[in-house]
């Protein structure tokens, strides 16, 4: 069986997946740091490899850019494919001055001002927590490895933060309880999709531009300069049953 959107077999996704939003970072991905990979899914060219990590079955998906492309992938992965955890790894912008190029950053929550929850289930939520089992494994593995990472809520935006024409306007609508670290553009509809099938899903991000840096990360800066990110991700992947 396969969708509309993955022709990969059941079977051929394995119950941990890590996804990035670029099919190419996918393609590096498999190609330098799993063993025995197979590519299971081009549609879209939105590639998927399955393979191993350190001897566990791992699957790496590309996500596209947006809610609603995060939203149908995590979605078949969690109800069609059986998959448990989605650990998300992307990209994101700085609000913190103290933030630098490729700091990496882990969602506790996603608040946006989007609709996806509202046109899913008829749901007015405007913030989804990460599960904090992956968290936790997550943070447990940075601190074994000596990586530093910042824990915090993050927006998930329907527009590019640095197109919008005045986004300090979003910071005033955003609720005073919610205290905002960084920006992207997915994990609200992959932790929302999450909590529907009772499943886990994370967020881990690198931060490649900032409102409090000059210098934005090129292309192939973004593509390979994501290491630790990625590593992180796979290591904590060992640990999860």
């Amino acid at each position: 069986m396969s969708t509309p959107h993955n022709e990969a077999k059941i079977g051929e996704i394995a119950k941990t997946v890590i996804m990035p939003g670029d099919p190419l970072r996918a393609k590096y991905i498999a190609e330098n740091f799993l063993n025995d990979y197979k590519l299971v899914n081009s549609i879209r060219g939105m590639f998927a490899y399955t393979g191993f990590y350190n001897g566990k079955e791992i699957t790496v998906m590309a996500h596209g850019m947006g809610m609603a492309s995060v939203g149908i992938y995590s979605y078949e992965l969690y109800k069609v494919y059986g998959v448990e955890n989605i650990i998300r790894i992307g990209s994101c912008g700085a609000y913190l001055p103290e933030l630098k190029l490729f700091d990496i950053v882990l969602s506790n929550r996603a608040y946006t001002e989007g609709t996806y929850a509202l046109t899913f289930s008829n749901d007015n939520c405007y913030l989804a927590e990460a599960s904090k089992i992956l968290n936790d494994i997550i943070i447990k593995t940075a601190e074994e490895n000596n990586i530093s990472i910042l824990v915090g809520d993050t927006a998930c935006c329907d527009v590019f933060d640095p197109y919008s024409t005045n986004f300090e306007k979003f910071f005033e609508r955003t609720p005073k309880e919610i205290d905002l670290i960084s920006g992207e553009m997915e994990a609200f509809a992959l932790f929302y999709n999450a909590k529907h099938f009772g499943k886990k899903a994370s967020c881990l991000m690198s931060v490649v531009d900032s409102k409090f840096i000059d210098t934005i990360a090129t292309t192939e800066e973004r593509q390979t300069g994501l290491n630790n990110m990625i590593k992180l991700a796979l290591d904590s992947s060992l640990k999860i049953n």
